[in-house]
């Protein structure tokens, strides 16, 4: 029997995978040293939003999705940020209850005072629709900013 060899063009090129040299998967937790960076660079710069938004997804552990669908009635009960917050989560359908420092309550009420709104609206507004919240693509990229 014969063996049938493939002949490849030159021209070809071999193709490379998108992750070739990159690191993929889940990245590394920040250490504490890290947390209080970004809080105090985000606390010099004035960015009210973007530090109540940080300081609730580390309280929370919410995925991102969850933290940026939270509306304004989940974290807030008599004109107070609740010490506990109770969410749904939007994946697995189960309720997550969830502690609201001290810290985070501040920065919280600080973007609320700032940003006003009634009980139904998002906390984080989109910038393009009122009636809609931060897209997860946004919030990623907010994050790729801050680490």
């Amino acid at each position: 029997m014969e063996k049938k060899t493939r002949f490849l063009s030159p021209t070809l090129k071999a193709s490379v995978p998108w992750n070739a040299g990159k690191m993929v998967g889940a990245k590394r937790a920040l250490k504490e040293k890290h947390v209080w960076a970004i809080r105090f660079w985000l606390g010099s710069e004035q960015r009210i939003r973007d530090k109540a938004l940080f300081d609730l997804a580390l309280d929370s552990k919410l995925r991102g999705c969850d933290l940026v669908s939270l509306r304004i009635g989940d974290i807030v009960t008599s004109g107070q940020v609740r010490h506990r917050a109770m969410v749904v989560q939007q994946k697995t359908r189960r309720p997550v209850q969830f502690e609201i420092t001290e810290t985070t309550r501040e920065s919280v009420r600080a973007w609320l005072e700032h940003r006003g709104g009634g009980l139904n609206e998002y906390v984080f507004p989109s910038r393009l629709s009122a009636k809609a919240h931060l897209s997860t693509r946004q919030y990623a990229r907010l994050l790729d900013q801050w680490v």
